[in-house]
């Protein structure tokens, strides 16, 4: 007596289905969990005209910010003499590509671009008419705010958070 079961032209295609559907769902959950570890500011906490930044796992303060009223991703880089933009984000963020000129970075001299940022945004913080460079170096979307958008801001860090007041 054969006590095969009869299979279905469905449950195959079904079984690949289901666990591909799992695997992206766990894509989802793990890539939303390490986006927060490199940025725990997603939404920055305001009060009143203060803004308290969490450290990241690797001690650097990143933030969720509008530039010309586009979302991006600041790291806050007092190492760095003016705010430097990926390349390849400017068409996306309205930014013209102005005069070429070198600059020494960690990683040696690399020639940038001048540009101009109409407005940076940051929690209830904003920023008017910023120089910035766009850097064909760069090659992840995180905007390195310099000291030139810095020094308009007060900066006090406390353990792990950093508040910043206009």
């Amino acid at each position: 007596m054969d006590k095969t079961r009869p299979t279905s032209p469905f449950g195959k295609p079904m079984l690949i289905l289901a666990w591909l559907s799992l695997l992206g769902l766990l894509y989802l959950y793990f890539d939303d969990k390490l986006e927060q570890q490199f940025n725990p500011n997603q939404q920055p906490d305001a009060v009143g005209s203060e803004l308290v930044l969490q450290q990241n796992q690797r001690g650097h303060y990143v933030v969720s910010g509008q530039l010309n009223q586009m979302p991006v991703t600041l790291m806050l880089d007092t190492g760095a003499t003016t705010t430097s933009i990926p390349a390849h984000l400017a068409e996306s963020l309205g930014l013209q590509a102005g005069a070429p000129f070198p600059v020494s970075t960690a990683n040696g001299t690399v020639t940038v671009y001048r540009t101009q940022i109409e407005t940076l945004k940051i929690g209830a913080l904003t920023l008017y008419n910023l120089d910035a460079s766009l850097n064909p170096g760069q090659h992840d979307d995180t905007i390195l705010l310099g000291m030139n958008a810095l020094r308009h801001l007060e900066l006090v860090q406390r353990g792990q958070t950093l508040t910043i007041r206009k």
